[in-house]
């Protein structure tokens, strides 16, 4: 599985292009919907995900589903992945973890020696404290690419989210 990482728009969320068997799913279209047009225009897009609706994550995404047909958040067959709700930063906070490649694509769920916000509209301490725990019980081998800033593993980040707990 390839994985492309693109920070854009004046937030540097991540939009992830993710590429197996010459098929991809876009992940988080944030904005610059031209730009990511532009870097998918020899792939063949099956999906797009999004893994909370925040004007970050989503600013490109009605542009891409008319452009591409497709809705967001629908399952792709040709990509094995575990949908796991973590709100905590929004009610509809959830993380896309592909098993087999121990890759999770956390949203603002969890960065790099940090978690995201819960004191935005939809955020909640304790439903943030319950997600920390549910994916305490994840392997430390899992990457986690989260919404903003670079990829870190569980491992690296369990002490840290042991602390908010």
């Amino acid at each position: 599985m390839k994985i492309e990482r693109f920070p854009l728009g004046p937030l540097q969320a991540n939009c992830y292009l993710v590429t197996k068997n010459n098929q991809t799913i876009i992940i988080d279209p944030g904005s610059e919907a031209n730009k990511i047009l532009e870097l998918c225009s020899k792939k063949n897009i099956v999906g797009i995900l999004v893994t909370h609706h925040h004007f970050d994550h989503i600013g490109a995404l009605k542009e891409l589903e008319n452009h591409f047909k497709i809705v967001h958040n629908q399952k792709v067959p040709s990509f094995s992945y575990q949908t796991i709700s973590n709100p905590g930063h929004s009610k509809d906070s959830i993380s896309f973890y592909f098993e087999q490649e121990k890759v999770l694509f956390s949203g603002d769920f969890i960065f790099e020696h940090n978690i995201g916000r819960c004191d935005l509209e939809g955020g909640n301490w304790y439903e943030m404290q319950k997600s920390i725990q549910n994916i305490l019980k994840y392997s430390d081998d899992i990457t986690i690419y989260p919404g903003h800033g670079t990829q870190t593993t569980l491992k690296e980040e369990r002490a840290y989210l042991q602390k908010y707990l």
